[in-house]
């Protein structure tokens, strides 16, 4: 078609040239004829490779359905392969899973087999324990009926026997328990009365030879004088012409004098002398001080009084503020505040039972130190509570309440520690001593005040003294008769003896001892003797 259609248009531009008007020359119609046959020879060509070609490719297409048709039997015959091979591996899995579910499965019933037979084997056991209960049951339900009579029997038996008892003894039941706890409480009154008299004196062997040995060595290492201080001042006069500068016109110096320095002044028959009478030492001390300024000077007038008076308490004051540090110096108790310092030089001026106050605490912190190091305690502790255990007294005639109260409050006032607190407020027993200084302190005081010529008392405090210590104690039940003798240091009680057994004697003195200890204040200790005497008397006719 293509060969027919190029041919046309070819035989088309031929007759196209020859119609020209201007016909070419030869050599151009040459060169026209050649070129019309090379193009239609290569046309020729092309024509005869497209003809072989397709006859190739045709070839190559039927080679190629060929091929594939093989290609596809191969895959058919491979497919049916494997499709036998799988169904023969599955019917081989089917078998070998097919005989192991009937081994497992033979097994399973080999494993019950054996369980019903353990079964059965425990039920047979089950019913032979069971049978054998059944027969203990019945035995024991036979026995308990038998116990049953036999306590009934015995509860008559028992009940026979009471009768019996109580007709030979002529006591109900309830009246011989009454009797048997009775006599029980008085034997168990009587062991415990030995008991504690046997303790009390075992301990009290052993306390009292290890204290005799550290109170004598403390004692010994720390001997002091005791002058006992008297409320009245002596004050010597060059003449007795004195006696009436001293007085005044109508009285006035005199006065002036008392009113200033709150003391008393005694002007008697006494030569060259006046005698100056005050409770508070401090007083006195300012008022001897003065007068003695006065009768030195000569000039005795309100005024010059008014300034000797100022000019003694001021020398009073520096002596108050030397004792405190020398107190402090000589007892080594360092770190005291300035005003506990202070308020210990005030107690040179104070007195207990005519006692000088500082010199006793001095002397209580030295006994604390040496007893505190044969005991192995805190010796600067012990010091310390010592020489402030009695701060309290420097004041309480200003402030309400006991030494003991005011001491602690001092103490916690001016930060001291809590074991020194302790002793100042146990010291007189106004709480349970509960440390190993607070037993020190109170030890050191009763040596301190127990001294020979330490300590004294007016003799109307004394006889009031005896008075109560002898009311106390015959304030308690079974107390016929009490003595109060050895000055106060003894007190000796009659018992009734129909009334107060001998093991109950030991109780009694300890609860006398313990309110004797509760409602008075005495100097040292009171030895609580008690008697019971009983008398027979039988005359022979």
């Amino acid at each position: 078609m293509i060969l027919i259609c190029f041919v046309g248009y070819t035989t088309q531009f031929v007759r196209k040239i020859e119609e020209m008007e201007e016909y070419p020359t030869y050599m151009e119609n040459t060169f026209i004829v050649g070129l019309v046959s090379a193009v239609i020879g290569i046309i020729i060509g092309i024509l005869a490779g497209i003809m072989i070609r397709k006859n190739i490719s045709e070839k190559k297409i039927l080679s190629a359905e060929e091929e594939a048709r093989r290609i596809i039997n191969e895959a058919i015959k491979n497919a049916e392969n494997k499709k036998r091979e799988a169904l023969i591996e599955a019917r081989e899995e089917i078998l070998t899973e097919r005989n192991a579910q009937e081994k497992e499965i033979k097994e399973s019933r080999s494993q019950l087999q054996k369980q019903e037979k353990r079964l059965q084997h425990k039920e047979e056991n089950l019913d032979n324990k069971l049978e054998a209960l059944e027969k203990k049951e019945e035995s024991y339900t036979r026995k308990i009926d038998e116990v049953e009579k036999t306590q009934l029997k015995a509860t008559q038996l028992v009940e026979e026997q009471t009768g019996a008892l109580e007709r030979i003894s002529g006591f109900t039941a309830d009246e011989a328990k009454d009797y048997l706890i009775a006599k029980l409480e008085t034997e168990v009154t009587h062991e415990k009365a030995m008991k504690i008299k046997e303790i009390e004196g075992r301990m009290k062997d052993e306390a009292d030879t290890k204290a005799k040995e550290i109170i004598s060595l403390a004692i010994t290492r720390c001997a002091a004088d005791h002058v006992a201080e008297v409320t009245v001042s002596v004050v010597p006069l060059p003449n007795d012409e004195m006696k009436g500068r001293i007085i005044g016109r109508e009285g006035r110096n005199i006065r002036t004098l008392e009113t200033m320095t709150g003391v008393d002044l005694i002007i008697d028959d006494t030569p060259e002398a006046i005698t100056v009478s005050c409770f508070d030492p401090a007083r006195r001390e300012i008022a001897r001080r003065a007068l003695e300024k006065l009768i030195l000077d000569g000039r005795i007038h309100p005024a010059r009084i008014e300034e000797m008076v100022e000019s003694a308490k001021r020398e009073v004051e520096e002596i108050i503020r030397s004792e405190g540090e020398r107190a402090v110096f000589e007892t080594n108790v360092m770190g005291l505040h300035p005003e506990l310092i202070k308020l210990l030089g005030r107690m040179k001026y104070r007195t207990s039972y005519g006692q000088n106050v500082l010199n006793h605490s001095i002397e209580v912190a030295h006994l604390c130190g040496l007893i505190a190091a044969e005991i192995g305690a805190d010796v600067p502790q012990a010091k310390r509570a010592g020489l402030l255990h009695d701060i309290g007294k420097a004041i309480d005639h200003e402030v309400e309440g006991s030494h003991v109260s005011i001491g602690v409050e001092l103490a916690k006032k001016y930060k001291e520690s809590n074991a020194v607190i302790h002793a100042i407020h146990a010291h007189h027993n106004d709480v349970e001593p509960e440390t190993v200084i607070a037993c020190i302190v109170q030890a050191a005081d009763a040596i301190s005040a127990a001294r020979p010529g330490a300590r004294r008392e007016n003799l109307e405090n004394y006889i009031k003294r005896l008075e109560i210590l002898e009311e106390v104690t015959s304030s308690f039940q079974g107390v016929e008769k009490s003595f109060a003798i050895q000055a106060g240091r003894e007190v000796r009680i009659i018992v009734k003896p129909e009334v107060v057994t001998e093991d109950e004697m030991v109780l009694l003195a300890r609860d006398i001892a313990k309110k004797i200890e509760d409602e008075m204040e005495y100097p040292g200790q009171i030895k609580v003797h008690l008697l019971r005497e009983v008398k027979i008397v039988e005359y022979a006719k």
